[in-house]
């Protein structure tokens, strides 16, 4: 049974930062690409960021340069640094295991003063 389970949202202020976890198990985690997805109320799901079982990355333009994704094979997760972060950047982001679409239940982040 595959289960995804994100951790490290919270509230916060325009600036600051915030570091979301994604735990996986049941999939040989190192065999596979992860992502980051968010969905902001109203809107669509949208991509966040990638990462291969090789460690190449993939940004969305929006977030270029101010989130970084990482992987720790040893501990089965999937990390997503945000910085300087937006009142935009607020939504529900979820983690994915990408070759297989399974999805976690989300952590919520909230940008504001």
């Amino acid at each position: 049974q595959v289960q995804l389970v994100e951790s490290g949202g919270g509230l916060v202020q325009p600036g600051g930062s915030l570091r979301l976890s994604c735990a996986a198990s049941g999939i040989i985690f190192r065999r596979y690409g992860m992502g980051w997805y968010r969905q902001a109320p109203g809107e669509q799901r949208e991509l966040v960021a990638t990462i291969t079982s090789s460690s190449s990355t993939n940004y969305a333009d929006s977030v270029k340069g101010r989130f970084t994704i990482s992987r720790d094979n040893a501990k089965n997760t999937v990390y997503l640094q945000m910085n300087s972060l937006k009142p935009e950047d607020t939504a529900v982001y979820y983690c994915n295991v990408q070759a297989l679409g399974y999805w976690g239940q989300g952590t919520q982040v909230t940008v504001s003063s």
